[in-house]
């Protein structure tokens, strides 16, 4: 395959197919650098050479009560984890802060459960207010399943955009969790959409499934219209029904990135959980296809830190970008 062609029609107008996109992930190592070349085409024109950092905020950890395989927090999880309700409405603005003076553009406040109460949602909100009126940050929430009563009052306070991941594709999602549907997780995307928040939806790479479930995930989040997509790799975590996988090839994890930029060219595309382990001395070739990261750490597992993120931007010559770039 032509990356660089492919790339030029993508360019043009053109929307890649299901067949191309196959081709793509079965492409040959020898190639690779071909393709992350053509996925960086898409990425300079809408993006630049511009690095956003996201922080997360871990604001209610552990005793979910949904059993997805991949995470530590689960019902089904026996990792050692910390675990804790809701934090205070001072505490989430002080991690605002934190945030910001790490140079993020973007706030993540994320809770444990199949979804948040409507007490708990006042509080997020209060804090929301707070920040807003305090910093210049974008604010993102990953509270689990909506309504419209939950989704607009967070869209009020101040909330900009609406984390939920599909995972994987429908095929393989029962397989990964069970406590409730694919299209729960579809329906709350779209509400999110809905009430005027932005989408942030996005994969966990490495759980077993067949390159035609990433393809088919890649194609299922353009359908909904995702604004950012944030591609997690499993890291493999002690306790959990996942703890025995492999971890991903480098190359193979380059190519889901290069697929999700060639499926979704103006989507913010970000290389999330799991790239310190899985890409190692390769996590900058990964900013060829995505333009975001995941600074200080993914809720319960850490991150490299502030101080190499920002040197593994630097290095090749790409800039920690503002919300106007």
């Amino acid at each position: 395959m032509d990356f660089r062609r492919l790339a030029e029609a993508v360019l043009r107008g053109a929307s890649v197919t299901r067949e191309q996109a196959l081709e793509l992930l079965s492409s040959d190592d020898d190639d690779l650098l071909d393709l992350l070349s053509g996925a960086f085409r898409l990425r300079r024109r809408r993006f630049g050479r511009g690095v956003m950092l996201h922080v997360l905020r871990n604001a209610k950890s552990g005793s979910c009560t949904e059993n997805c395989a991949f995470c530590s927090q689960s019902a089904v999880s026996e990792a050692p984890i910390p675990r804790y309700p809701l934090q205070s409405v001072a505490e989430l603005v002080a991690g605002a802060h934190e945030a910001h003076r790490a140079g993020a553009v973007r706030y993540c406040i994320v809770t444990s459960g199949r979804a948040v109460s409507l007490e708990e949602t006042d509080r997020i909100c209060e804090a929301v207010r707070r920040i807003k009126a305090e910093l210049p940050l974008s604010i993102c929430a990953s509270l689990g399943a909506l309504d419209e009563r939950r989704a607009r009052a967070l869209q009020a306070a101040g909330v900009d955009r609406y984390n939920h991941n599909l995972e994987t594709s429908a095929r393989y999602f029962p397989r990964i969790c069970r406590t409730h549907a694919y299209e729960d997780r579809v329906a709350t995307a779209r509400l999110a959409k809905s009430v005027g928040l932005e989408l942030c939806s996005g994969a966990l790479i490495g759980m077993g499934e067949t390159p035609a479930d990433r393809v088919e995930l890649a194609f299922a989040l353009r359908d909904l219209g995702a604004d950012s997509i944030p591609v997690n790799f499993l890291d493999p975590r002690p306790g959990t029904p996942l703890a025995t996988l492999p971890p991903l090839r480098p190359p193979d994890a380059l190519r889901a990135l290069a697929l999700f930029r060639f499926v979704n060219p103006t989507a913010e595309l970000r290389v999330a959980g799991g790239r310190e382990r899985v890409l190692g001395p390769l996590q900058a070739l990964a900013l060829y296809p995505a333009n975001s990261i995941f600074t200080a750490g993914y809720l319960t597992t850490p991150g490299q830190g502030l101080a190499a993120d920002r040197a593994l931007i630097e290095g090749l010559g790409f800039h920690v970008a503002g919300l106007a770039e």
